[in-house]
C-alpha cells in the first residue's frame, strides 16, 4: 500500500507534464510565450531585441561545429566547457555532501541512537523535523529570484557550516548531558530551514543556466546522476561512520559546507536576471575563470546586454530588409 502511496506522485507529476509550457527558445510562437512571460505586448521593443538575440545566438549555434561531450574534457575551446561542467557536478556534490540526506535519512537515528532520546521521542521529533523542513522548502520560491543564486548558496552553506560545527561539539558530550542534546535538536532544526533556501531548487536551476545550449540536458542530466551518486554514498556510509567515528563524521560536513561559499564567492558567476546569450559570451571574453564572476556581475539585468547589442541589430536590420 505504501508503495501504491509514493507512486502517486509520479502519476501525478507525469499527467501534469503536458500542461507545462515549453522554453520560449523552442516554441515557434517564441514572441508571443516571452511577452507572456515578461508582461509585454509583443510589439514591445524589449521583446523583439531578446528574440532577435535568441535567434542570433541559435544560428551562431548552428554555423559553428556542434559540440560533443568528449569536447568538455579537451581543454580546448573558447567556451569554457570543463569550467562550466565542474560548476554543475561540484554545486550537486555539494547538495548532497552538506549534510542534508545525512540529516533527512537518519535524523530519527541520530536522536534515538547518537543522542538516547528514546524511541516515542526521537519519532516525534524526526517527523517534526522533516515537517519544518517541507514547509521550508517554500522560501527559495521567493528567495532565488530576489536575492540571487550566489546569494542563497552562500547564506545556506555558512548556516549549514554552523550547525554542523555545533553538532559536532554538542555530540561529543555524554549523552547524559540534557543541555547538549537540546542544543543538538534545535541546530537539527536549524539546518532544516538553511539547507533548502539554497540546495532545494536552485542548484538544479543553476546547471541548467551556466550551460552551452548544445550540452545543456547532457550537462544537467549529468550533473543529476552525480547528486544520486553521491545520495548513494551517504546512505551506505552514514551507518559505519556513525557506529565507528561517533561526533567526528560530523567535521566532514562542516568541512564541505565550509567550502560552499569560498567557492561561490570566487567562481560561480550570477546568473539571476541575465540574457543567458550574454552569459555565454561572459565564459568566452573572460581572460581566465578568475574574471567571470566579475564580469558576469557587470551585465545589466533582465535586458539585452550591451555583448548581444551587434548581433540584434544585425538581425533586426536583416527582418527589416526582408519585410521590405
Amino acid at each position: 500500500m505504501w508503495l501504491l502511496m509514493v507512486s502517486a506522485w509520479s502519476w501525478a507529476l507525469f499527467c501534469a507534464t503536458g500542461s507545462i509550457s515549453d522554453s520560449a527558445r523552442q516554441l515557434d510562437k517564441r514572441s508571443s510565450a516571452l511577452a507572456a512571460y515578461r508582461g509585454l505586448p509583443v510589439e514591445d521593443e524589449t521583446i523583439q531585441a531578446e528574440i532577435a538575440s535568441i535567434e542570433a545566438a541559435l544560428e551562431l549555434t548552428e554555423q559553428s561545429s556542434c559540440f560533443k561531450l568528449r569536447e568538455v574534457f579537451s581543454g580546448k575551446n573558447e567556451d569554457r566547457l570543463f569550467y562550466r561542467f565542474t560548476l554543475c557536478m561540484v554545486i550537486q556534490f555539494f547538495q548532497q555532501m552538506c549534510g542534508g540526506n545525512l540529516i533527512s535519512t537518519y535524523i530519527s537515528t541520530i536522536f534515538e541512537q547518537n543522542l538516547k532520546l528514546g524511541s516515542d521521542l526521537s519519532r516525534i521529533l524526526a517527523a517534526s523535523a522533516l515537517t519544518w523542513k517541507c514547509l521550508c522548502n517554500f522560501i527559495p520560491f521567493f528567495a532565488i529570484d530576489r536575492l540571487g543564486r550566489r546569494k542563497v548558496f552562500m547564506f545556506s552553506g555558512t548556516g549549514m557550516c554552523l550547525c554542523m560545527v555545533v553538532l559536532t561539539i554538542t555530540t561529543s558530550f555524554d549523552t547524559s548531558n540534557k543541555a547538549a542534546s537540546v542544543l543538538s535538536v534545535v541546530f537539527i532544526w536549524l539546518f532544516n530551514l538553511f539547507y533548502p533556501i539554497g540546495f532545494s531548487g536552485a542548484n538544479f536551476v543553476y546547471c541548467t543556466e551556466v550551460a552551452p545550449i548544445q550540452l545543456r540536458v547532457a550537462m544537467a542530466s549529468i550533473s543529476t546522476a552525480n547528486k544520486w551518486l553521491w545520495n548513494f554514498i551517504v546512505v551506505m556510509i552514514t551507518p559505519v561512520a556513525l557506529d565507528t567515528i561517533g561526533y567526528q563524521y560530523y567535521i566532514v560536513y562542516a568541512a564541505i559546507s565550509a567550502c560552499i561559499p569560498v567557492s561561490v564567492y570566487f567562481f560561480y558567476p550570477e546568473t539571476m536576471g541575465r540574457n543567458l546569450e550574454s552569459l555565454n559570451q561572459v565564459f568566452r571574453d573572460a581572460p581566465s575563470v578568475w574574471h567571470v564572476v566579475s564580469m558576469a556581475k557587470d551585465l545589466p539585468k533582465g535586458d539585452v546586454s550591451h555583448l548581444d547589442v551587434e548581433g540584434v541589430e544585425k538581425k533586426l536590420d536583416i527582418e527589416q530588409k526582408e519585410h521590405a
